[in-house]
């Protein structure tokens, strides 16, 4: 089995605005905004589901080719793994 998206717990701190989600690095104060299908793709990533799994739910919900979301979502969750949000991608 292929291990689930997980947050980097005690890494950021989160907080939702109006539909934007709004991440603060604790580690050096950046902060980061998700909208739209960012923020989509961060509430996914629920330490249950894995790459294929977050890849399925945007196919289905968005009616879209799973290589096409694929292409989308790696260079995303490479972002927020270099930005210190996820424990692994």
């Amino acid at each position: 089995m292929i291990a689930p998206l997980m947050k980097q717990a005690g890494r950021f701190s989160e907080t939702t605005v109006d539909g934007e989600v709004v991440l603060l690095n604790l580690d050096d104060g950046a902060f980061f905004s998700l909208t739209g299908t960012a923020a989509e793709i961060w509430a996914l990533i629920d330490g249950a589901r894995n790459r294929e799994a977050v890849i399925a739910e945007l196919a289905a919900r968005h009616n879209a080719d799973h290589a096409a979301v694929a292409a989308d979502l790696d260079p995303f969750l490479a972002d927020l793994q270099a930005r210190g949000f996820l424990a692994g991608a």
